[in-house]
């Protein structure tokens, strides 16, 4: 049982940070966690490269650690899906995060309602698993009949539970992405 709760809270934490991938009407470092960056021959993340802070709800400043990299973070930003138009002051780059258009949260509340469903899957798998284990346990007489109802009651509670977080979780963060 104890198993079964922490694959599931694994799986809201996964939830949870894939939304806050997802933008909204705010900055939010997390935001760029995605962008990798090429550079020294390899793929980096942007966090390594620069220090990011949002003096103002709808703006990023990324703070260069080495201006020779500012042209390869600033294009691997473009490339990004995330409408960002990099702007270069010396070693610090500007990103204005733009108003979001009825459309665009329209979309964006479809991401999340994609990525909750995704969750919600991996939590029934985690329970399925979990309730084929016990009907093995059942039937090599490892349990009585009493412990395994027992068992298996617990685990569609916890699973109930579960999917209940993913759906306040998605509930919010679409009200977030509607709100103007």
């Amino acid at each position: 049982m104890k198993d079964v709760t922490e694959k599931m809270e694994k799986s809201i934490e996964k939830i949870k940070e894939r939304l806050n991938g997802v933008r909204g009407n705010r900055a939010n470092t997390d935001m760029l966690n995605q962008i990798k960056v090429d550079c020294y021959g390899s793929m980096i993340p942007l966090m390594q490269l620069a220090s990011i802070t949002i003096p103002e709800p709808r703006i990023f400043l990324i703070n260069v650690f080495d201006r020779n990299n500012i042209q390869a973070i600033e294009k691997a930003i473009s490339s990004s899906n995330l409408g960002f138009n990099p702007q270069s002051e010396g070693s610090i780059i500007r990103l204005t995060l733009p108003e979001l258009t009825e459309e665009r949260r329209k979309d964006l509340v479809k991401v999340v309602s994609k990525y909750c469903e995704e969750g919600k899957i991996t939590i029934r798998n985690i329970r399925r698993d979990a309730l084929d284990k016990l009907k093995n346990e059942k039937q090599n007489k490892e349990i009585s009949e009493d412990d395994a109802n027992k068992k298996q009651t617990l685990i569609q509670k916890e699973t109930d539970n579960f999917i209940q977080q993913i759906d306040t979780i998605k509930t919010k963060k679409e009200n977030d992405l509607l709100q103007r």
